[in-house]
């Protein structure tokens, strides 16, 4: 079973690849880091985030936004 700390990695690691990709990335509306937004997951245990996927006119991925969700 994987723990909390290998899903913070494999999240770094994914959301590293989309940049390497040009995929803007951001949180709330800013834009950010792979690192930003795994540090924002870690900070706010009590709140989820709801991914957001903006397509380009061939449905490539073109930004990945992370939305805070409250309970």
């Amino acid at each position: 079973m994987s723990t909390e700390k290998e899903e913070l990695r494999d999240m770094f690691r994914e959301l590293t690849e989309y940049e390497k990709q040009k995929v803007d990335l951001g949180i709330n509306g800013v834009p950010a880091s792979p690192m930003q937004i795994v540090q924002a997951h870690i900070m706010c245990e009590d709140t989820g985030y709801m991914r957001d996927y903006v397509l380009n006119e061939d449905g490539d991925i073109k930004a990945l936004w992370f939305n805070r969700v409250e309970p």
